[in-house]
């Protein structure tokens, strides 16, 4: 044989293949999937020019454009950047291990219930009324920049109250509302906006503002649709439609806990 191959090199290849796809993933998510492939199609050619054919002056050439390219990269895909490390960080396992480590506040399961209800209630009205409507709820990660964007109101977490902010005639009824630490924080929020392409054209606005915010933090994002009177809940990028009251309460007590 011209060279040993052993497991470590079938790791070495598995790990290689699946740190391309999710880059590729996160690449295709942020729009920026042509960048990526002209990245790939570059480093293709340096390891020809370098490796394969030894050309030594165009290679020291691209050697130099590589090292300075790696701050270009950091510096342009930034965001994205800091959507990947955020998920790493975010996923269940990490979680978990977080909270062996922590403090790891919980939520009493009364105490819960207190903030949930009057949550899904309201929903419920204004899915019947086919009232839109679009409601962040704030977990670990902190949305002060988001809270800033809109009208502050601190007040306590109610049925009418969130009803009254989603009124056709009300002037924040067009914003998100962000419920932080049991209290309603702001309301006509601005969220960022998905642009994932695989979101179903029937969905609005409001499902790719929430899609949006679920993408950049482990927030749960609740849309009410102004035109079906469906429920909708995002949750780190990932959208469960047509859900019933009962759904909701499910999903909101298991995710807030």
């Amino acid at each position: 044989m011209f060279f040993d191959f052993g497991i470590k090199d079938i790791i070495d290849i598995v790990l290689v293949a699946l740190m391309l796809y999710y880059t590729y993933r996160l690449m295709k998510e942020s729009r920026s999937l042509n960048v990526f492939m002209g990245i790939l199609v570059f480093v293709v050619l340096w390891l020809i020019v370098s490796q394969v054919l030894e050309m030594r002056l165009l290679g020291s050439i691209m050697d130099k454009l590589v090292s300075v390219g790696v701050i270009g990269l950091i510096v342009l895909f930034q965001e994205d950047i800091r959507k990947f490390l955020y998920n790493l960080g975010a996923h269940e396992r990490m979680r978990t291990i977080t909270r062996l480590f922590g403090k790891g506040k919980s939520h009493d399961k009364e105490g819960l219930k207190q903030i949930i209800m009057p949550i899904v209630m309201a929903c419920l009205n204004m899915s019947k009324r086919k009232v839109g409507a679009l409601i962040v709820l704030e977990r670990k990660m902190p949305l002060d920049d988001i809270v800033a964007t809109g009208e502050r109101i601190d007040a306590m977490i109610s049925q009418q109250l969130i009803e009254n902010i989603f009124f056709k005639n009300s002037p924040l009824h067009d914003g998100a509302v962000i419920i932080s630490q049991k209290r309603i924080k702001a309301a006509g929020c601005i969220l960022p906006v998905s642009h994932n392409l695989d979101i179903p054209k029937e969905l609005g606005l409001r499902h790719r503002a929430a899609l949006g915010i679920s993408q950049e933090s482990d927030c749960v994002a609740i849309v009410v649709s102004e035109e079906t009177g469906g429920i909708t809940v995002a949750i780190k990028s990932d959208l469960q439609i047509r859900l019933s009251a009962e759904n909701l309460e499910s999903i909101l007590t298991k995710e807030m806990m």
